[in-house]
């Protein structure tokens, strides 16, 4: 039996796993976490498998969280089943040392394979992951410009995009608000913007955010 731990903000989707999940003979639900801290909580208590883990969950402020659960927790898995874009946090992920990346638009019964192969020791792809890196090599420069972008400055972009301020990320990502201000400035200068309002324009253009 494979044991699984949901985290996820959404109370809706631990129901909906939970029930598809419930009479199935080979994984089984054993802990659900709403935030990063209760996640961490049931790792060290319970054995888990796999963790099936939101990017938006509460608590998870950066992708350096999850180096840190893989590198913490090495006999646990980490598959990644989320809304954001995943041509942005799909590769960042898998560097990151996650074992699959599903978006959230994909059918539980592909959650579900995915769950099966990643317990038996492979690395899983959607589709869309495995053509949106195929195409990296074969576009142009100014639609790879967003490729050029650090794991901490799409991270600074993000939360830039939801309207915080540069103290705010500072934060939350545990920076110096002066290094945040750095981050900006870098960003405003990759994606070929002098504002803030026309970054954040690009980024939703170029589906980072």
């Amino acid at each position: 039996m494979i044991k699984i731990c949901l985290a996820d903000n959404h109370p809706i989707v631990h129901y909906g796993i939970k029930s598809y999940f419930k009479d199935n003979s080979e994984i089984s639900i054993v802990g659900h976490a709403e935030d990063f801290t209760t996640l961490e909580d049931i790792l060290n208590k319970k054995s888990v498998d796999i963790v099936i883990l939101d990017l938006d969950l509460e608590g998870l402020s950066s992708i350096n969280l999850i180096k840190g659960m893989v590198k913490d927790y090495p006999s646990t898995k980490i598959v990644i089943f989320t809304n954001l874009s995943e041509q942005m946090y799909a590769p960042n992920a898998l560097k990151a040392g996650v074992s699959a990346y599903i978006h959230k638009t994909s059918k539980l019964e592909n959650l579900a394979s995915a769950l099966i192969k990643v317990y038996g020791g492979a690395v899983v792809f959607s589709e869309t992951v495995k053509k949106n890196l195929a195409l990296i090599g074969k576009r142009n420069k100014s639609e790879r410009l967003y490729r050029k972008l650090s794991t901490r400055e799409i991270e600074v972009l993000r939360y830039l995009s939801d309207g915080k301020k540069n103290k705010e990320i500072a934060k939350i990502l545990d920076l110096n608000e002066k290094t945040v201000s750095t981050y900006k400035l870098r960003l405003l200068t990759k994606l070929n913007v002098t504002n803030l309002v026309d970054l954040v324009n690009k980024a939703k253009t170029l589906e980072i955010v």
